[in-house]
């Protein structure tokens, strides 16, 4: 009877939820396809948008980052695609949809081999075999661009940009964002930072008044009463960039001074204003007429820098004071003491100039530039949104393509190829790998299935055409992908429709390790919220226990004997 006194085990609070077997992959990814089915309706250039409402806020999107990242996902399995998707845009900018959509996809042909007794692991191992395999044969298939001549590159480039604008809202303007894009990373050094480029948005007018400003432009900062007797326009201009505050400060609360007569406190007003005239004094002698300030410049200094003509602006953007160094060459003073010519800045023209309802500082013809800015215009709040998303992917892209110098063909065609690739192999394959490789290449047609039923055609007719074409395993047929516009089937490489590799190459490593990390999740564990705080610690039953406390009678754990737990 010795068994009896076997006490219980507690290891887990009362309440907690644990579920796990095969039973919890499938649920997981029942989570996961209810995600999918969300944003797969705004793939591609047809693609659906999407009218989020988050408290007072309205977003209207058919980006996936963004729908996934607005959503609010609480699944902890269905989280793994919004991180997959927020990982694409911050590497690439594009494929967002695409590379959830096939993650999504992939999980829904191994939940069948699930139901059919395959073990997970299996089911991983061919679909990094088939991953691996993937990668390989778009490095091999992949254009390279890296020889052609400047003329050429920077076609490929406009064509790359309206690829990805081609889904956007606005679409219609594709030709030119592309090549608005273009030129705002031409102007970049060689290390490409996207930070360079500024997009200020500004509400009123047409889309085709936004414009690039090669140099930099911000809004009006805060100012002081003097302001509008500075001038407004100079020509090559020295500038200086202060990170300096130029005003007076008011004491402490808890500030103490000692003085022994009245007469000794008129001389510590008077040191302090004679600190702030020696600033200002040596920034005129300088020799600057523009004066920046990512800290506020006060009334004082205002009015002193008015009357002597020199224009001043406090309370500069960190990102605007970077973009001005970058475009004029200053750099950046934390003090006024010895300002040489060296330190200085100057563009050809600088201006305040309204746009809309707002007034613009903006800073133009600077020899050398690095930076520039997109004044982007347009009616509606929510569409100039939607188009500074737009423009981020497209600018994201044209830098991809400018660092890697390869591109594939979009519209479904290089997921067919692979696709066609994929199942050629898995015939050479003996046993289960060879069903699961197949099931990844089955899954990779999901993207033209997609275009072709958010283009409002008949799948089953579009994709029987793109078997036919890609069964022939010939290099001019490699590139047949979707017509979205017209219907039927096109070579996406002579209809440029061009996309970068890399994001490709992105979507289908980050797709496969999700699809694989889902997979490989047997149990969740989900700990109940503690209602009283002076529960914390409190120890609970294993599931069927029925101990009392963490004690009970007989041979307890150690140090946890008798009825108290003592």
């Amino acid at each position: 009877m010795s068994y009896m006194l076997q006490p219980n085990i507690i290891l887990l609070r009362d309440g907690t939820d644990t579920s796990q077997g095969k039973g919890q992959i499938i649920s997981n990814i029942n989570a996961c396809s209810i995600v999918v089915d969300i944003v797969r309706t705004t793939l591609g250039p047809r693609g659906m948008d999407k009218l989020i409402h988050n408290g007072g806020e309205v977003t209207i999107t058919n980006d996936g980052a963004t729908v996934m990242k607005l959503l609010n996902v609480v699944h902890p399995a269905a989280k793994i695609l919004v991180d997959i998707a927020k990982s694409q845009d911050d590497e690439v900018g594009d494929g967002t949809t695409s590379v959830v959509v096939i993650a999504g996809e992939l999980l829904k042909e191994a939940k069948q081999f699930l139901e059919d007794g395959l073990h997970p692991q299996t089911i991983i191992q061919g679909y990094r075999r088939a991953a691996g395999a993937s990668l390989e044969k778009l490095k091999d298939i992949a254009v390279n661009l890296s020889d052609k001549p400047a003329a050429e590159k920077r076609l490929l480039l406009e064509r790359c940009a309206q690829t990805t604008l081609n889904s956007k809202l606005v679409s219609g303007y594709k030709g030119f964002f592309a090549k608005m894009c273009v030129d705002a990373v031409s102007l970049l050094d060689a290390d490409l930072d996207k930070e360079m480029i500024g997009i200020k948005k500004v509400c009123g007018g047409s889309v085709t008044d936004t414009l690039l400003v090669e140099g930099v432009a911000f809004k009006k900062t805060f100012s002081y009463a003097g302001f509008e007797q500075q001038p407004k326009k100079f020509e090559n201009p020295k500038i200086l960039l202060l990170n300096l505050e130029l005003e007076l400060k008011a004491e402490k609360e808890n500030a103490e001074v000692r003085i022994e007569k009245p007469e000794e406190y008129q001389s510590i007003v008077d040191a302090e204003w004679q600190i702030i005239y020696e600033k200002l004094d040596l920034i005129v002698k300088s020799g600057a007429v523009v004066v920046l300030s990512k800290l506020p410049i006060g009334d004082l200094a205002t009015q002193y820098f008015a009357d002597r003509g020199i224009f001043c602006a406090g309370r500069v953007e960190d990102a605007d004071m970077k973009r001005t160094a970058r475009a004029t060459g200053a750099k950046v003073q934390t003090t006024v003491n010895n300002l040489t010519a060296d330190v200085l800045g100057t563009c050809g023209l600088f201006e305040e100039k309204q746009i809309g309802a707002d007034r613009y500082n903006m800073f133009t013809g600077c020899p050398g530039t690095k930076s520039s800015t997109i004044v982007l215009r347009g009616g509606a709040h929510q569409f100039i949104e939607e188009a500074d998303r737009s423009l981020n992917d497209a600018i994201m892209i044209v830098r991809r393509a400018i660092k890697t110098n390869t591109v594939v063909g979009g519209g479904g065609a290089i997921e067919m190829e692979l696709s066609r690739y994929l199942r050629e192999m898995a015939r050479t394959i003996p046993g289960k790998q060879q069903l699961v490789i197949n099931a990844y290449a089955k899954a990779l047609e999901v993207i033209p299935k997609a275009l072709c039923t958010n283009s409002g055609f008949d799948s089953t007719d579009v994709m029987n055409q793109l078997r036919q074409k890609h069964a022939q395993a010939r290099p001019e047929s490699r590139w047949f992908g979707v017509n979205c516009m017209e219907g039927g089937i096109v070579d996406t490489f002579e209809s440029y429709i061009w996309e970068p590799s890399l994001v490709k190459k992105n979507a289908l490593a980050s797709a496969t390790e999700a699809a694989c990390l889902v997979l490989s999740i047997d149990e969740t564990v989900k700990n109940p919220k503690l209602q009283n705080p002076v529960d914390k610690g409190a120890p609970v039953r294993m599931p069927g226990g029925g101990a009392r406390g963490m004690g009970g009678r007989g041979r307890g754990l150690r140090g946890m004997r008798g009825r108290g737990g003592r």
